[in-house]
């Protein structure tokens, strides 16, 4: 969690099936379904403290971009292979992405309602 970030939220149209993906893509990164507080309504986090929340809308105004941060390379690849075996759409394959800046490292997947969810690491591959 990015410091003072308390909440990110994502409205979707198709929120059982966005729901069952993100919990098994995000299982590698350590963040777990926390509460469904009401029907449509689900926190997503770690320890406890939900801080990324999807619930039904009617339409979706547009995509968004949603990046987890995690220490090590492997964590975005698992991440990737997992998204992906749960339904997610490749949208990008691990991989530096130095555009941003040396040692990024990314790999980005599309949910049902075509939002960007990706997993990075800003730390420089070991040798």
């Amino acid at each position: 969690m990015v410091d003072g970030l308390d909440v990110v939220p994502v409205g979707v149209q198709h929120v059982g099936a966005v729901v069952a993906g993100v919990v098994v893509a995000l299982a590698p990164l350590g963040i777990e379904l926390l509460m469904e507080p009401v029907p449509g309504a689900c926190g997503f986090g770690a320890d406890g403290k939900p801080f990324f929340w999807i619930d039904t809308r009617a339409a979706a105004a547009s995509a968004v971009h949603v990046a987890f941060a995690t220490g090590n390379r492997d964590t975005v690849d698992a991440f990737h292979a997992a998204a992906l075996e749960a339904g997610g759409t490749d949208n990008g394959a691990p991989g530096e992405r130095p555009i941003y800046h040396p040692g990024y490292y990314g790999a980005y997947v599309l949910d049902p309602d075509g939002n960007n969810v990706e997993a990075v690491c800003h730390a420089p591959q070991r040798s």
